[in-house]
This record gives C-alpha cells, sequence and structure tokens, in this order.
C-alpha cells in the first residue's frame, strides 16, 4: 500500500513538469536558424531590422539635415572717368607750337598736368576747334583749323575720347571736318558729336573699363549760324531734345553707364542760366548719368541733379577753357573733374556715382608766348598783369551747389 502511494505521487509530478514544458514551447531547430540567418543578413547590410520585423518598436528617423543656401558675392567694378574743358586752339597757340622743321608741338604745353591727366581710367577732352591739318590752311577765331598735332599732345597725356559737337564744328567746312576725324581715327581716339555720314552717326562710341562700358554722346546749340551742307546734317549733332532722348535710350541698351556732352550756356556767365537748368532736368530723366558740359569759357559749379526715375545725374555744368589764349583771369581757368563710378552686379545692377573731385588749372604765357597749362596752385604764386590766380575763391565758386566736392592739389593730395 505505501508502494502504490510513492508510485502515485511520483507519477502526479511527471504529468504536472509536462504541463509547465508545453506553456513555453521551443521554436523548431530550424525556424531558430532561420531567424539567425535573417538577423546576420541584416547587419550585413548595414541595416536595422524594420519596425514591421520587429513587433512593438516605434521607429524614430533622425531629422533631415538642413543644406544652407549658396549665396554669391556681388561682383563690384569701380572706373573713374575725368574730363577736361575746352581745348581751344587760337592762332598765337599754334605759332608758339611751330618748329623749325614746320611741324608742331603742343605737348610741352601739358608737361605740367600729364601726370594729373594719366591718373583717371578714362579721360575726355572737349575738342573746340577741328585739326583740320595745314594742308587746309590753318585758321583761328573767329573761323578755326587747327593742326593735327593737337591730337598727337592730346593722346600722350592721357584724352582716351574727345567730344567734338561745338559752334565751331562747321566753321571751315565738311573737308575740314572729314580731314579731323580721319586723323582721330588714325590716332585711336573716338569722337563723338560729328560724324561722317549717317551710318557713322547711328554707331554709338563706346569704352570699356574694368567690367563697365561706357556710351558718350555729344550735342551743340548752335553753328554761328552756319547752315548743315544739304542732306548732311550728321555734320555735327544740334541739341535736339526728341533725337537726345532716342539716342539716350540706345546707349542705354548698349551700356552701363550714359555720358552726354552739351555745348550749351551763355559765355563768361559763370553760373547756369535756366536754359541749361532744363535741359539738365530733361537729361537726368531720361537716364543719362553724367552730363559734361562747355562752351561758356569759364568755370560753372557742378551740381547733382535727380532724375524722375530715382536715380541721380552728376551735371559738369562748365569746365572753362582748358587752354586758349582768352585774356582775363576767370577765361584762362579750367580744370580736370572726376567722378568714381561704381557698378554693383547682386541679384540686379546698379551704378553709383561718388567722390566727385576738381583739380583746377591755369593756362599761363607771357606775350602771347610760353603757353603751358599748370595746376592753379602752382600758379598761384605767379603775376600777371589782369588780375590775381585765387585758390580759395575758385573752391567757393566750385561748391556752390556741391559742398562734398573736393580738389586735387598739386601734390595731388584731396582736399575737402
Amino acid at each position: 500500500m505505501q508502494r502504490k502511494r510513492v508510485v502515485g505521487i511520483a507519477l502526479m509530478l511527471t504529468l504536472t513538469s509536462g504541463c509547465f514544458y508545453t506553456a513555453n514551447p521551443p521554436a523548431p531547430r530550424e525556424a531558430r536558424i532561420e531567424k539567425d540567418r535573417m538577423d546576420v543578413k541584416q547587419v550585413e547590410d548595414g541595416r536595422e531590422a524594420e519596425p514591421e520585423d520587429r513587433p512593438g518598436v516605434k521607429e524614430v528617423k533622425p531629422p533631415a539635415a538642413t543644406v544652407p543656401p549658396i549665396v554669391s558675392e556681388p561682383k563690384v567694378s569701380k572706373v573713374t572717368l575725368a574730363a577736361i574743358g575746352d581745348v581751344l586752339i587760337h592762332s598765337e597757340i599754334y605759332q608758339d607750337a611751330k618748329q623749325m622743321d614746320g611741324t608742331y608741338n603742343f605737348s610741352k604745353m601739358f608737361e605740367n598736368v600729364q601726370n594729373y591727366l594719366r591718373v583717371p581710367d578714362i579721360l575726355v577732352a572737349n575738342q573746340e576747334t577741328m585739326i583740320g591739318g595745314k594742308e587746309l590752311r590753318l585758321s583761328g577765331y573767329p573761323s578755326f583749323n587747327s593742326p593735327q598735332e593737337v591730337g598727337d599732345a592730346l593722346k600722350l597725356a592721357g584724352v582716351d575720347l574727345v567730344t567734338v559737337a561745338n559752334n565751331h564744328s562747321l566753321d571751315r567746312g565738311e573737308k575740314v571736318i572729314q580731314s579731323a576725324l580721319s586723323y582721330w581715327d588714325r590716332l585711336g581716339i573716338p569722337y563723338t558729336g560729328s560724324f561722317k555720314s549717317k551710318e557713322d552717326q547711328k554707331n554709338i562710341r563706346t569704352l570699356v573699363k574694368n567690367n563697365i562700358t561706357f556710351s558718350f554722346l555729344s550735342y551743340a546749340y548752335g553753328t554761328n549760324g552756319i547752315p548743315h551742307p544739304k542732306g548732311k546734317a550728321y555734320l555735327v549733332n544740334r541739341i535736339d531734345t526728341t533725337q537726345i532722348a532716342q539716342e539716350v535710350e540706345e546707349a542705354k541698351r548698349v551700356s552701363d553707364v550714359v555720358v552726354v556732352a552739351m555745348h550749351w550756356g551763355t559765355e563768361y556767365e559763370t553760373l547756369p542760366n535756366e536754359s541749361q537748368k532744363g535741359l539738365a532736368q530733361k537729361l537726368a530723366d531720361y537716364g543719362v548719368h553724367i552730363v559734361i558740359g562747355n562752351h561758356p569759357h569759364v568755370l560753372q559749379p557742378p551740381a547733382w541733379v535727380s532724375g524722375n526715375n530715382g536715380h541721380k545725374t552728376l551735371v559738369l555744368y562748365s569746365l572753362g577753357n582748358f587752354i586758349s589764349a582768352q585774356g582775363g583771369v576767370a577765361k584762362r581757368v579750367g580744370g580736370m573733374a572726376t567722378i568714381d563710378i561704381v557698378k554693383t552686379m547682386g541679384k540686379e545692377k546698379t551704378i553709383t556715382l561718388k567722390h566727385p573731385s576738381f583739380l583746377p588749372t591755369f593756362t599761363f604765357y607771357r606775350n602771347m608766348t610760353q603757353f603751358k597749362v599748370l595746376p592753379v596752385d602752382q600758379a598761384s604764386p605767379l603775376k600777371i598783369s589782369n588780375g590775381t590766380i585765387q585758390f580759395d575763391h575758385i573752391k567757393q565758386h566750385m561748391r556752390t551747389y556741391m559742398q562734398e566736392l573736393n580738389f586735387i592739389s598739386a601734390d595731388k593730395v584731396l582736399i575737402k
């Protein structure tokens, strides 16, 4: 009986152990091997198991990397443009320049200012007299024809372009004009305001410096009563606002900066008249950047003029005589005006005019000989028979409308 009880207890223990075992049965050996293979493959592929392969685990993705936009730096270019006043070659000047061999040397007349003239990137001169040459008979006031060697001297001095539309353009007729323009071509110096033909007139003159393209136009109020030859209005541009507006638009399409030379105003008046001011406003409204004025033969103060399109125009109303044989201190004072043009290319193009400056000059001569152009502060100590040269008076006058105008002294230092 005792033995049966022991056997029964052993049987119950055996049955109970079998119940615990079947509640957590191990996976078959083949299934475990297959799962191990899959885990190894996922590791070899360099990835974790996908969330659907791992029940109960929520996928957490790292934040996407932010790539900063590429911002290109704006490209900035700068050019210094300069202009000098009337190159007015009276007969006394070319007689003083005549050499023993019959040629003419004007270079010595510009020696004292040559270093200043060569500093700007672009230098514009108003050639008041046609350089038709001695083969067509030289002449002075009132009907001019000058030696072609004037062009050689200006090129040596640093002039890059000449404006030739003025009241003396038709003085000696078409032959002198054609001869003069051909000589400028020979020198490689562009001219504007007077042209060889209609086709030549349509060719707007441009110069490119430091990635900035400049266009140049030139117009005169009249020609001292001398009419154009029939059908040849291209020989000299007249001030016609319809023509100017059209040509400025064409110039804007081919250049960054538009420069217009205007032969205007009243002779020997030291301030611009209402006609000049009205035309200056129109040019600013057209979008002209720089206006170079000539004809009064004396200095008139420069000014900023705001156009209706939002930009401002530098107007040099008159730069006086750069060289002439006229008398009186005021008519012997001229100079070189300079302006920095800055072009910025970013999302859009902008043109900015900065640092207007002026170098006053004086035409020295004695008994109508020894002609030379001097910086005013070098000429100030000289005694002349018909007045005194006052640098401070010139500065005050030229700052009438533009107090920020700087002055260049003889030692090339800006005077503020």
